[in-house]
């Protein structure tokens, strides 16, 4: 039986016509599953029990389940969730109340195959992509701690967590999809403009996301400004380089105005003098607005790497500032959760 959250509404509305039910039917059935979020068929109250009972027999729901949620001292909620498969992956939400934001952090595959040095999650390797429903079921999920936790809904989502989101491509398109639609349309109704996706940088795809009218935010994970050093620490950047990732980010730039940041993890004596800070300038001198998230690192079982002293980052930072650039430092949170940045590997 396949996913019944995997059919389209024109798909659901052509199945329940052979089964002689109202076309209002399959738009009562899709703001169940995606508007009110709800995957229990005998909670469907307005839809007979026949054709629940039909439903059942035809169709399954791949839903996640909670599996283990960790409180950080500093409020951060990292819970792992268990897919109907067996596997198992991770989100984190990372609240500031005294900024009214409330972020949830998704994991969009089943570990990653491109086994950046810095990150656990690619030494998972990968074992599959999440469906949209399954990134969708983390954001619902994460909201209703959020409610409980701090009487707040979430006010963001970024797309940071396991996973590459433009190695599955479809799939990430289609829960923004889900989390933007209009209610009316059979989605949660959240602005696009309060998500924001993550990319170690794959070129074609960034013109493909500008192609295909992209409205939300982009993050390119950086975090060396020149070809020799990003080659060291991401694989990925021999096959898509600085030269090829600045031409595509200016297209995307040049079709979509949207938002565009750097993220730059700061490691000890590897890019975080000022020489690799008046590289990182000219590449935020380009054709296009950048602003530069500055992290620092999280250690990682069998990295070398260590956390930039907080002189030299702070130096590093002071240095893009004075020349103009947008800057900011983020110190990280859920550390003692191994849930900040690049820690996501399903441990405990």
């Amino acid at each position: 039986m396949t996913d019944l959250r995997a059919h389209s509404l024109p798909e659901l509305e052509a199945t329940l016509a052979e089964w002689g039910e109202p076309r209002f039917r399959a738009r009562q059935l899709y703001e169940w599953l995606w508007t009110k979020a709800v995957t229990d068929l005998d909670s469907m109250s307005n839809l007979s029990k026949d054709l629940r009972q039909r439903l059942r027999e035809h169709f399954t729901l791949h839903t996640l389940r909670e599996d283990k949620v960790q409180h950080s001292a500093d409020g951060t909620i990292k819970t792992r969730w268990l897919t109907w498969d067996g596997h198992r992956v991770e989100s984190v939400l990372i609240p500031v109340p005294a900024e009214e934001r409330f972020t949830v952090c998704v994991s969009t595959q089943v570990g990653c195959s491109l086994t950046c040095a810095f990150c656990a999650t690619g030494r998972m390797g990968r074992k599959r992509n999440l469906e949209a429903a399954e990134v969708f079921d983390q954001v619902v999920g994460v909201n209703r701690q959020c409610l409980e936790a701090f009487g707040r809904p979430l006010t963001n989502v970024v797309y940071m967590g396991m996973g590459e989101p433009l190695l599955t491509y479809a799939n990430t398109m289609e829960s923004i999809a889900r989390l933007t639609a209009p209610p009316a349309q059979g989605g949660l109704g959240m602005s696009a403009r309060r998500i924001t996706v993550s990319t170690a940088g794959i070129a074609k795809m960034l013109r493909k996301l500008a192609d295909d009218g992209f409205r939300s935010n982009l993050a390119l994970s950086l975090h060396a400004a020149d070809d020799a050093k990003r080659n060291e620490i991401m694989p990925i950047n021999e096959t898509n380089n600085l030269a090829a990732l600045m031409e595509a980010l200016e297209y995307f730039y040049r079709k979509t105005k949207n938002r565009i940041s750097y993220e730059y993890i700061a490691f000890e004596r590897f890019n975080d003098s000022l020489e690799d800070a008046a590289k990182l300038v000219q590449l935020c001198r380009r054709k296009f607005p950048v602003r530069v998230n500055i992290i620092e690192y999280n250690p990682i079982d069998g990295a070398t790497f260590e956390k930039s002293d907080e002189n030299r980052l702070n130096a590093f930072a002071a240095y893009l500032a004075k020349e103009g650039v947008t800057v900011t430092v983020r110190r990280s949170r859920g550390k003692d959760i191994d849930a900040a940045c690049g820690q996501l590997a399903n441990k405990g």
